[in-house]
């Protein structure tokens, strides 16, 4: 049994005892904390598949935090014009938080 869901703007598919990595969900999260996502788009219970306009009515995907900031890797961006020189270099790293799916309820 999986769902899709829509976490902060973007699509997961969960499956009970995975984990999944999303945008960083807030400083006011802790670790350890229940969280519950109702934007389900679609729940699959092994070939019964219930598809929303836009979200199933009553599903619901229960979480865990385990770990409210996680940082990704960090992405380089140099920019370079030659024989001008012109060059930035400018660095990212995107923050993530980490959450464990207890439940999906239908």
């Amino acid at each position: 049994m999986y769902a899709i869901v829509e976490i902060k703007g973007q699509q997961f598919k969960a499956e009970e005892g995975k984990f999944l990595y999303v945008h960083h969900l807030g400083d006011e999260v802790k670790e350890g904390d229940a969280i519950s996502f109702d934007k389900v788009l679609l729940i699959d219970a092994d070939g019964d598949v219930k598809v929303g306009a836009p979200a199933v009515e009553g599903a619901k995907v229960n979480c865990e935090v385990l770990l409210p900031l996680v940082k990704g890797e960090k992405v380089i961006v140099f920019k370079k014009k030659r024989r001008k020189g012109y060059r930035r270099k400018n660095g990212h790293r995107q923050q993530f938080s980490k959450i464990l799916v207890k439940s999906i309820e239908k």
